[in-house]
């Protein structure tokens, strides 16, 4: 997380009832961990406001950030000109923080979100901000079926789709789709998670979109077929200290699971292949988890042999890009 959000975070939570922020905190963590989608709004007062901005905006920042690498990673000019936003279902705003430090040509905010107390978090927060941050517009809104959102380069819904209903769920998604050229879509990296970024790609592809990341081909997910299995990746970030506090942690730093589509209108230069796990590394041999350009998956194997193509999947990760010729990038 950059130092930036992390200092404004201590800014607006500094004299913040501690004990009522971990008390909010643990709320929020047994409703998130529930997987079912909440009956009530989740961030109906400051105080729970607050302790998500304090323990959650690290974690979707991170997450979103890594979402937008792996697009640029892919076509680095294909997020070229995203001058202004909206964030659906935004809370506190973490996604337009991660946008606004990985696009530099970025203008305009726009969060929309059902929550007043989180609206009103995020505004304080994002006064601390880049400018495009400082000056965001900050709309109390409702997913419904018809929906109106503002017009944007860039329509980012993270979050937000696990607590609708399927219904709701399609109406985020043609809401973000006929108001962008570019739509971003984050989730937990959980089964359930995926199966909603899944729906997403799904409604974008059938209306013509184009999958930037993560996945290298257009057509069925092949790890959909695969039992038990689900596509994810993960996202590492340091935890602050009030951030260690909230949740009772020691480590420092905590890994970010999700699920993510980044599609765009025009067409896009995609990998050749996308590692979906850890590489795992042998004496002189990589073996990279793929899922490839011909709609496969598998597992691709490279030793020391291969020279070029082995030194780059030694320096390969979870997420990495892969070229026909076996190398990785990073």
């Amino acid at each position: 997380m950059p130092l930036s959000l992390t200092r404004a975070l201590e800014a607006v939570l500094a004299g913040e009832d501690l004990t009522a922020l971990r008390r909010a905190t643990a709320r929020l963590i047994e409703v998130y961990r529930s997987g079912a989608a909440p009956a009530e709004p989740v961030l109906g007062d400051p105080v729970s406001a607050a302790a998500y901005a304090a323990y959650r905006m690290p974690a979707t920042y991170a997450a979103v950030s890594l979402a937008l690498r792996l697009g640029l990673q892919a076509d680095p000019g294909s997020l070229t000109g995203v001058r202004s936003m909206v964030d659906l279902g935004g809370g506190t705003g973490a996604a337009a923080w991660a946008v606004a430090d990985e696009l530099d040509e970025l203008e305009s905010v726009t969060v929309l979100d059902r929550s007043e107390a989180a609206l009103a978090t995020g505004r304080r927060v994002a006064a601390h901000g880049r400018t495009a941050l400082a000056s965001a517009r900050w709309t109390r809104t409702l997913v419904r079926p018809g929906m109106d959102v503002p017009r944007a380069d860039l329509v980012t819904v993270s979050y937000l789709l696990g607590e609708l209903d399927p219904a709701l769920q399609v109406a985020a998604v043609q809401a973000a789709a006929s108001a962008s050229r570019s739509v971003l879509v984050v989730e937990p990296g959980t089964p359930r998670g995926f199966g909603a970024v899944l729906a997403a790609r799904d409604h974008l592809v059938a209306g013509g979109w184009h999958v930037l990341a993560p996945c290298p081909q257009p057509g069925p997910c092949p790890v959909a077929a695969r039992p038990d299995d689900w596509c994810h990746f993960a996202a590492r970030l340091d935890r602050t200290a009030l951030h260690r506090r909230l949740k009772g942690a020691e480590r420092g730093h905590e890994d970010e699971k999700l699920s993510v589509v980044l599609a765009v209108r025009e067409p896009v230069t995609t990998p050749d292949g996308r590692v979906l796990r850890r590489p795992r590394l042998r004496k002189g041999m990589v073996q990279l988890e793929v899922c490839r350009a011909d709609g496969s998956v598998g597992t691709d194997t490279v030793t020391r042999r291969d020279g070029v193509a082995y030194r780059a999947a030694r320096g390969a990760g979870w997420g990495s890009g892969v070229s026909s010729s076996g190398g990785a990038g990073s």
